[in-house]
């Protein structure tokens, strides 16, 4: 008999994710919940790609709506919006809907003369966490509203410039493709150089000029990065492989600033093994991850290859570039060589870090139908089907006791074994067609401690009612929603009726909170 009785769990805990109380349908034909608009507003900002078409909604209408939904919020409930927007950015690690989501902010708040609450000029600052970042902001509002920029977020992004701008990220960033310059930025803002950063007053100098005229700026010998990189640029293209081949390549390249993207164009030709093995010591980890493909068709040595296993692995760097975990299952997928597998199922198990080690018996339910096996966003090879199947895998290998179902039409039991991997479990897992999440309630749930679900919420009519109908209001159900529809399959905020969002495993931490009796708020507010 499991030691944890459900029953001894506080039956009125509550989480912030709620629904209105109404009944619609949903695009299924199947009962929907519509959720208040902080509750929508939430879930549809951590699931969103902008611009991004889901199985069931354009892409357009969907950036409409998550627009619209800021826009009212940053007048009613501007220190709630401002707080989802940073942390948005920050812990969600969602970026280009941070940025709509600021500028959204701002104008909402000119436009209906409000003063109150956290200004525009700090929820601009809170959003701008890379240096291209600024930069697109600027973008998404002169297309949007025209080429007059407020104060607001001239202000914010003059405070985003201070702490972000510096020589590499001029090498980085400051490039021909990009739509504004820093030199145009600098214009604009008319950002002041930080008082604690002396070098900061040459580089800003520089930037502009290098901007306005090319051909003859001058890089100041103070800004030792950027004359490390001219040098390299001056010499000729007949002498710059043995630059790459020599001993110290390595540390020229990495001294220089010269990332792996830049280096083909400067070698004039594509990167051999040779090159890969100069500029692979001063990559990032998730530049790593993206180029194991290139990696072994280079042929790199073994050496350097368990060099990169070894940072990929590597707790500290997976803590460090706050990437989902989908993306190492993506890479996984696509990596050619054995040798990457171990490393990126390591680094995978360090991202799901806050997975709970949850007591008692625990039913997991993965939505593997139709609507799941989209696309995460037109740039991702991974679908949320892979997604959730990922998280459930996780949450059942943590869990004392657990059932782990895949459902669809049917549904079944999915074999696993404790200690056994993420990614080998995987495999089995299947497309199951249309969304019967009901069905797949009824015929799992036998007297579980708690009921966990992975899916879009998007349900199809069941003569028995919603899926978290079927589960005794004493036993809490945790739904994570990875696609923020309008509607969800069951009422949500009311007693153990609980709703997470996104990709992130942020949300765990929140089981554990909710069954040790303490107040789960919005992730921001704990």
């Amino acid at each position: 008999m499991s030691r944890f009785n459900t029953k001894t769990v506080k039956a009125l805990l509550t989480s912030p994710v709620r629904s209105t109380g109404r009944t619609v349908r949903n695009p299924q034909g199947g009962p929907g919940h519509p959720r208040d608009a902080r509750s929508e507003l939430f879930l549809l900002a951590v699931a969103n790609f902008v611009t991004q078409d889901t199985f069931y909604e354009g892409g357009a209408d969907r950036d409409d709506r998550f627009a619209a939904l800021v826009r009212a919020l940053a007048v009613e409930d501007p220190e709630w919006t401002a707080g989802l927007l940073g942390w948005l950015r920050g812990e969600g690690n969602m970026r280009t809907a941070s940025l709509v989501g600021a500028a959204e902010y701002v104008k909402a708040r000119l436009d209906a003369g409000v003063t109150h609450g956290p200004t525009g000029r700090s929820v601009v600052d809170s959003v701008l966490r890379r240096p291209d970042e600024p930069g697109e902001l600027l973008g998404y509002w002169t297309a949007t509203y025209g080429r007059a920029v407020p104060k607001p977020v001239k202000r914010g992004i003059a405070d985003a410039v201070r702490r972000l701008y510096g020589e590499k990220s001029l090498l980085k960033y400051d490039t021909a493709t990009k739509g504004y310059r820093f030199g145009d930025i600098l214009n604009l803002v008319h950002a002041a150089p930080d008082p604690a950063k002396p070098w900061q007053g040459e580089l800003f100098r520089y930037a502009l000029d290098r901007r306005h005229h090319p051909d003859t700026a001058e890089v100041p010998g103070t800004l030792r990065t950027l004359a490390a990189h001219r040098e390299l640029v001056a010499l000729p293209v007949a002498e710059r492989r043995a630059v790459v081949t020599a001993p110290d390549g390595a540390a020229r390249l990495a001294a220089a600033g010269m990332t792996w993207e830049a280096l083909a164009g400067w070698l004039r030709g594509p990167l051999d093994k040779a090159a890969w093995e100069a500029v692979i010591p001063s990559m990032g980890a998730m530049a790593l991850v993206r180029n194991l493909r290139n990696f072994d068709g280079a042929g790199v040595s073994d050496e350097v290859a368990a060099g990169v296993a070894a940072k990929i692995a590597d707790p500290r760097e997976v803590e460090r570039s706050r990437q989902f975990p989908f993306r190492y299952l993506a890479a996984y997928q696509h990596a050619p060589s054995l040798r990457w597998s171990y490393p990126l199922e390591r680094a995978l198990g360090h991202s799901l870090g806050n997975v709970p080690a949850l007591p008692g018996r625990s039913l997991i339910l993965v939505d593997r139908s139709g609507s799941m096996w989209a696309p995460l966003s037109a740039r991702s090879q991974l679908n949320r089907a892979d997604a959730a199947a990922v998280f459930g895998t996780a949450l059942a290998l943590r869990a004392e006791n657990a059932d782990l179902v895949e459902f669809g039409t049917s549904s079944a039991a999915v074999r696993y074994r404790a200690g056994e991997s993420v990614l080998k479990i995987l495999g089995r897992f299947g497309d199951l067609g249309g969304t019967d999440t009901t069905a797949a309630v009824r015929r799992h749930y036998r007297s579980h401690d708690r009921v966990l679900i992975v899916t879009d919420e998007q349900v199809a009519h069941s003569r028995h009612g919603g899926p978290t109908e079927q589960i005794p209001a004493y036993v809490p159900v945790y739904t994570w929603n990875l696609a923020g529809y309008r509607t969800g399959h069951g009422a949500s905020g009311t007693a153990n009726r609980h709703v997470f969002g996104g990709l992130s495993d942020a949300a765990f931490r929140m089981v554990q909170l909710l069954e040790s009796g303490r107040a789960a708020d919005w992730p921001w507010l704990k």
